[in-house]
């Protein structure tokens, strides 16, 4: 019985060391001076990074001017949107990135989506970012916002919402995953 209990015991450390080992170290708040942008964000973020200057002049302004579509916003709400991960791949050189990032932000505020299942990849001018994420999620434009459930995306926002509102292109996502759902349990 010793004996059992000492090989489960070594298979379990070398197991975790093993997965500390293999860990990939991801750096978040990472900032760069460079000679044409200036300070700019490159790779994973944390939401308060732009409430700092110089992100800050551009961040806040929109966020708070931005007037929430509540009708979408209930429709966010119902569908449950805090069961679901999002990923945005944004630039802060970006004009796009600096009216509709904020903007998201505000929205996922008011909906109260947890901070822990939004991942913020900031990327330079070449949509690159220290992790590579962008070629495995296939970014070609910023902002992307993409919509995740069960690590399976269900939908994106590229670059602007097309109905003109983020949020309601979001409750258009949600519903599309809903009706998904509904077809694969009657089409068995």
């Amino acid at each position: 019985m010793k004996k059992i209990i000492k090989s489960i015991l070594t298979v379990s450390v070398l197991f975790l060391a093993l997965q500390q080992f293999s860990a990939q170290k991801v750096v978040v708040g990472r900032e760069v001076e460079t000679t044409s942008d200036g300070k700019m964000l490159l790779g994973n973020q944390l939401k308060e990074k732009f409430l700092e200057a110089p992100y800050s002049d551009w961040y806040v302004k929109e966020h708070d001017e931005y007037a929430l579509d509540q009708k979408a916003i209930s429709e966010l709400k119902k569908a449950k949107i805090n069961s679901y991960n999002m990923v945005v791949f944004m630039g802060t050189w970006c004009e796009d990135s600096h009216r509709d990032f904020p903007r998201l932000m505000k929205i996922l505020e008011e909906v109260k989506f947890p901070e822990s299942k939004l991942t913020i990849i900031a990327v330079n001018r070449k949509k690159e970012s220290p992790t590579g994420d962008e070629v495995r999620y296939n970014v070609q434009k910023v902002p992307t916002i993409i919509v995740e459930r069960y690590g399976k995306e269900i939908g994106r926002i590229i670059e602007m919402p097309t109905t003109g509102y983020i949020e309601r292109d979001l409750a258009e996502i949600l519903k599309k995953d809903d009706q998904s759902v509904i077809k694969e349990i009657f089409n068995k």
